[in-house]
């Protein structure tokens, strides 16, 4: 299992990223193979037009795949846009009378009849998540395990996220013409944070942030479980196209502005600044002061910024977040976004960078330790867990009886036991030997005596 090859292809408004991955030798994720490419016929993380998704994914995966010199057929593909929705959910179970106790199975059985809830029409449900168990109407605390508790009826309370079944049938359609099939869907921000989060994070709670080209996801964990999600339709490309107008220039010269001069406080930039941008055929050079860049940038990113800090409290975790607010996509480049973040939130921020669980070893280590990566990087590594997943369940089914008479076998007593002595096989009586015979020997020879004396 340590061998096995997961493909992530990342299908962003802005760019398509495409990595093959693996477990290293530390346990981290090892890159072996990194294409990208321009994204065509994406808007707001939504496929538009599936050909020419097709033939960017074909540029990227084919990249990724003359690097780590293999075959690419199946990948793990990221989901986001507006029509990402999610809802609070609860089920119950019976628990077989044969049973003694939950088994996996059971809680298997749980949530898989949660993919049977009724949903609106054109919905379809990609995530359920656990928050809360329950046996007999009692809570389960985060450190109890259900599998193994006594229990006559199994409840939880889920969170569970959907999409729209046309949109997905777009990302399947545009990944099977690039002659691929789709082992698995993820929702980006929940990839995201497998990049940049820990264990800790999650725990002591988190806002996850990816601010993409077209989309900002939101993943917001608290005791380790994913306890909100949502998808904002303003990213950096809003940012691009309110100072391609404001300026009056084209939107590949607003694009440089806003990565190489763009800062999101005003207060940070001096008043005498100015950029020059070269003029179009005969055209003069123009001329923008940084603080009019600076004060379109930052109405801009407020406003996303308020959205998400409206989010966070809308989960009711606000109170919660002891790690704070993670950023992370290509938007978190943005100077001083660290810092606006935490005045509109008042909430501790950091840049998320996908070089939490990447191995060092990885091709192109250096690019790939960038935001914009966290969500590619991400799908491989849910596609690595699940896939551990569902080897180790396997493994665990397969070992059976068999297995368990082996282990018992081979297994030596800690001190052995005597031998016990051969049974001895019982011994037949000869005729006229056994007490039967011997008896009605006698009586015989009475008899004849006595019939003598009468004779």
């Amino acid at each position: 299992m340590e061998h096995e090859l997961i493909v992530g292809l990342d299908i962003g408004t802005t760019k398509i990223a495409c990595f093959v991955g693996m477990r290293g030798e530390t346990g981290k994720v090892k890159i072996l193979g990194f294409g990208k490419t321009d994204s065509k016929g994406v808007e707001h993380g939504v496929v538009k037009n599936v050909a020419e998704t097709a033939e960017s994914i074909k540029r990227a995966v084919n990249d990724a795949a003359d690097q780590a010199n293999v075959d690419i057929d199946e990948v793990w593909v990221g989901i986001a846009g507006q029509h990402i929705k999610s809802r609070p959910s609860q089920g119950s179970v019976m628990i077989p009378a044969e049973h003694r106790l939950i088994t996996q199975e059971d809680v298997d059985r749980l949530i898989s009849e949660q993919y049977n809830t009724l949903l609106e029409p054109g919905e379809e449900i990609i995530h359920v998540f656990p928050q809360q168990f329950i046996v007999d109407r009692e809570e389960l605390s985060r450190e109890v395990s259900p599998v193994g508790v006594a229990g006559k009826v199994l409840q939880a309370n889920f969170h569970m996220v959907t999409a729209n079944k046309q949109h997905l049938e777009f990302i399947k359609y545009a990944v099977q013409d690039a002659g691929l099939t789709i082992k698995g869907v993820v929702l980006e921000p929940v990839a995201s944070a497998k990049a940049v989060l820990d264990e800790g994070d999650r725990d002591a709670g988190v806002a996850m942030v990816d601010i993409g080209g077209g989309t900002t996801d939101i993943a917001i964990f608290h005791d380790d479980i994913i306890r909100h999600t949502a998808v904002l339709p303003l990213a950096g490309n809003a940012i691009t196209n309110d100072i391609r107008e404001g300026c009056n220039i084209m939107k590949r010269q607003a694009e440089s502005l806003k990565v190489k001069f763009g800062s999101c406080l005003v207060q940070a930039v001096s008043e005498n600044d100015i950029i020059s941008i070269p003029g179009i055929r005969s055209q003069n050079a123009r001329e923008i002061y940084m603080k009019t860049l600076a004060s379109i940038i930052n109405a801009r990113t407020k406003m996303i910024m308020e959205q998400i800090d409206y989010e966070i409290k809308l989960s009711g975790c606000h109170k919660k977040l002891i790690a704070g607010i993670t950023l992370t996509g290509g938007g978190a480049q943005l100077k001083n976004i660290k810092e606006l973040c935490e005045l509109i939130t008042a909430t501790d921020t950091r840049i998320g960078i996908p070089t939490e669980h990447l191995d060092k070893d990885s091709v192109s280590y250096t690019e790939l330790a960038h935001p914009m990566y966290a969500t590619g990087i991400g799908l491989v590594i849910c596609g690595l867990e699940k896939t551990e997943q569902e080897g180790a369940r396997e493994s665990k089914t397969a070992k059976g009886k068999t297995d368990l008479f082996k282990d018992m076998e081979e297994t030596p007593a800690l001190e052995p036991a005597p031998e016990p002595k051969p049974k001895q096989p019982e011994k037949k009586a000869k005729p006229g030997k056994g007490p039967k015979d011997f008896w009605g020997a006698i009586e015989k020879k009475l008899g004849e005596i006595f019939d003598e004396n009468i004779e």
